[in-house]
């Protein structure tokens, strides 16, 4: 398969999405959400325990990393977007029309 060639469009969403402060805390989507933490640590793909962790205080806190915190940022923009999203595009990100539609 031949790599596909980036236009200036392509390079420019690569430059601003390097530079994107993109990011949610734990304890932020869980208020917005009210999710699980096991929920958390799926979307996140980390251990129940490591996310307990990041709900701790005190010496056994443990800060999620900045990828993690992107993790939730995304889902928290599918969760707020999702019913705007084309369908052909919903398919693209794994999440099951069908599943959508309800």
């Amino acid at each position: 398969m031949t790599p596909r060639s980036l236009t200036d469009r392509h390079q420019a969403l690569i430059e601003r999405y390097s530079y994107c402060q993109l990011g949610m805390t734990p304890q932020r989507f869980y208020a917005k959400w009210g999710v699980s933490q096991e929920a958390i640590a799926a979307i996140c793909s980390r251990s129940l325990s490591t996310v307990r962790c990041w709900f701790r205080k005190g010496r056994s806190y443990r800060r999620p990393t900045p990828t993690d915190l992107r993790h939730l940022a995304l889902m928290d923009f599918l969760l707020d977007h999702f019913e705007q999203l084309p369908q052909d595009l919903t398919k693209a990100l794994c999440l099951p029309s069908e599943d959508m539609e309800t």
